[in-house]
Parts: structure tokens; sequence; C-alpha cells
């Protein structure tokens, strides 16, 4: 089945992981880079060059080459004719990114796709701001959006406001974290606090425990002892598995009734499988509907042979986006004007848009954990009607 990427019209609309959560990442310092030439943005026969930048070798190379090979369908899956897409190793490290940035800018790309991590994006904004080709970063680290430099992995500060804001929906007006004490974790219980007083709610409690510690028992008895009151409770419990089972059984063990709690969480939980834990049965979390990624992951499977990584999608529709601006005008238009298309833009993992300061804003759909099966208690919006978020 061909699939189509089409600009949404405005009437109509990780990387980086530690043993609890992805972490956000810490800027890498401005580095003085000499400016590459550029080569020509178009090929002999007239086709656009595109860059791809992706971790081809490292620890990380499993996934640049999932990646790389999503990158491929697309081009056969949207008919991208009018685009040569050239690969670019970027390594784990901002050096090895800058490097294949140059190397990408002297060939001449007129828009680069990549890197993955968030120090590796943020290392290249510099050389952005001299004139250099505009960047679509696959990392999900706000922390590395700027104008030219834009994110686009699904960040999870979006996801814990989706999930807010259904539970807000539902009557539930009391809030509590438990979330490890990571840059993380942190940014996961900031963005509660914030969220839920826009929406009217009270956080009774935040409780971040020593990640690299087993003793989960101290703050788990420190949240139960600071959440009593009557109404129903939200917990967002940030943590990805296998840490989340001990997470929610210690939690049990120190007096909270899951009756009483409603557990919500982020994309962490967006992962197979996630329902074995029955402690988790009936909690809530926000991510991209997961019946738009599995027509994707059939087709991969049936090209390749194996499953994609989770993160292949965004090399897929990064493809298909550019091949939808370089058909805008003759040469393509790879302005920031025309990235940041208000109307947004229809992907595998839904609907998304650029904001001008470099962050992504996507449509995601809330799912609740239903034992071996995962269903979408809240669709995914399609379209983008209310202004962007600050």
């Amino acid at each position: 089945m061909r699939s189509s990427f089409i600009a949404v019209l405005a009437t109509l609309f990780l990387a980086a992981a530690c043993s609890d959560a992805p972490q956000t990442s810490t800027p890498a310092k401005p580095t003085t880079t000499p400016r590459p030439s550029a080569g020509s943005q178009t090929t002999a026969s007239g086709k656009t060059r595109i860059a791809l930048l992706l971790p081809l070798t490292g620890q990380a190379s499993g996934i640049g080459q999932s990646m790389q090979q999503a990158a491929e369908m697309a081009l056969f899956d949207t008919g991208a004719k009018e685009l040569a897409l050239s690969s670019y190793d970027s390594g784990s490290t901002p050096e090895a990114a800058l490097e294949a940035y140059r190397q990408a800018r002297t060939a001449g790309a007129a828009l680069v796709l990549g890197p993955l991590f968030g120090t590796s994006a943020t290392a290249l904004a510099p050389l952005v701001a001299q004139g250099g080709a505009n960047v679509v970063s696959f990392s999900n680290d706000e922390s590395a959006a700027s104008r030219g430099v834009w994110i686009m992995g699904i960040a999870a500060p979006p996801q814990v406001r989706r999930v807010v804001d259904h539970a807000i929906e539902a009557g539930i007006k009391r809030f509590a974290t438990f979330a490890p004490n990571t840059p993380y974790g942190e940014q996961m219980a900031r963005t509660l606090e914030s969220h839920v007083a826009v929406r009217g709610g009270t956080v009774v409690a935040a409780e971040l425990y020593d990640a690299s510690s087993n003793d989960l028992m101290t703050a788990a008895r420190r949240l139960a002892g600071e959440i009593k009151g009557d109404g129903k409770l939200a917990v967002l419990v940030p943590v990805p598995p296998p840490r989340l089972s001990s997470v929610l059984a210690t939690l049990a063990a120190a007096g909270l009734d899951k009756a009483a709690v409603q557990f919500i969480g982020t994309g962490v939980w967006d992962v197979p499988g996630i329902g074995a834990d029955t402690m988790l049965r009936g909690a809530w979390y926000a991510a991209p509907d997961p019946a738009r990624r599995a027509d994707f992951e059939r087709r991969y499977v049936t090209t390749y042979g194996r499953p994609p990584h989770r993160l292949a999608t965004l090399a897929y529709d990064g493809v298909a986006l550019a091949g939808h601006l370089a058909r805008l005008k003759p040469g393509g238009d790879f302005s920031a004007e025309a990235i940041t298309n208000p109307a947004g833009w229809s992907g595998v993992d839904g609907i998304f848009r650029f904001l001008p300061d470099g962050r992504s804003e996507r449509a995601l759909a809330v799912i609740e954990v239903q034992g071996d099966r995962n269903v979408v208690i809240s669709p995914a919006p399609g379209t983008f009607t209310a202004s962007p978020v600050n």
C-alpha cells in the first residue's frame, strides 16, 4: 500500500536513555568551526540533495541502520523522485555529527535530516546560523531546539500535558509524581506541576527517588504519607520497563491503593508487553496512535525481514517531509517558513508541526493499558485548530 505525505490543510489540520528514562542532554559547548563551502543542491539529473545523518557505527548503529532502511522505504512509498538521499555517519558524539554535517554541506545538501542525539543537534546550530542548511533532527530533546535546528522526536513534556488534560476531563483534580531524580524526572515533575496549575488542578506531592539506589521504599512511603485526601488521585510514573515493575510494587507495598489511584505515564510505556504487570492494568499514557504505526511496521517486516526500531518512523516521516518540501516550487523550498507551516504535516506517527523556536508539536492519543493489548481511549486530534503551545 502506497502512503502519501501531505501538508494538512489549515482549516482541517530516546535517543538517549538511563536506567529509568530518557535524560535531557546537556547542550554542547559552542565550538568555533569553519563554515563549509556548499556544493550544488541538485544533481546532474535535477534531483535535490538531502542528507541523512545517522549513527551508523558505534553502540547505536543498530538504531541508525533501522532508520536508514526506513528512510529508503519512504523514498519508494512516497514516490519522492525529486530527492537524492545520501547517508552520513554522525556517530554518537557532537564532533562526529559536525564532521558529517560539513561533508553533507560540501556535497550540497539542501536539507539535513538528523542527527539522532540532542547534544549533536545542539553542536550544529552555529553552522546553521552561519547560513548552512536547515536541520530536522530526530532528537526529542527540547533543549536542543532552535530556529534552524528543529527537533522531530516525540518530546516528553507534551505527553505529560496530553495525559493530564485527559485526566482533568475525566474529573481528576489531584495529582502527584513519583519519578527518578534525574534531569528527565525533574523535567517531568515540573511539566506536571505547571500544566496541572493551568488546568485548575492541584499537585499534592512530588517525590524523586535516587535512580542509582535499590531503596525505593523511603521515597514511596513519603509519597504515600503526602497524598492523603479526598477524591481520585492521578500519579505520574515516567519510568520505563524493566524498572517500572519494581517501582509499582514498591508503591503498592508503601500503601498506595490501586483502586484509589490512576497511574499515568509517558511514551516510555509505549513498548510491547507493557500490560504484563497487573499493577499497570487500567493505567493511561500519551503516545502516537499505534494503529497508524502498525501498517508501517508490517510493510517494514515484509521488506527487511525483521521489526523496525521504534525510532525508525522518524526517518520515514523525515524523508517524506523532505519530498513534500521539494515539490513546493521548482528546486524545492526548505526555508524556515516552509518547514514551520502552521497547518502541520501528516506522518506515520500522526500529525505534527514545527514551531518557530525549533520545537515540534504532535497530536497524541491517550492509551489505556488493558492486559495484552493497549486501547486508545482518547483519539489523537486530526487537525491543528488551536494556536501552538507555549
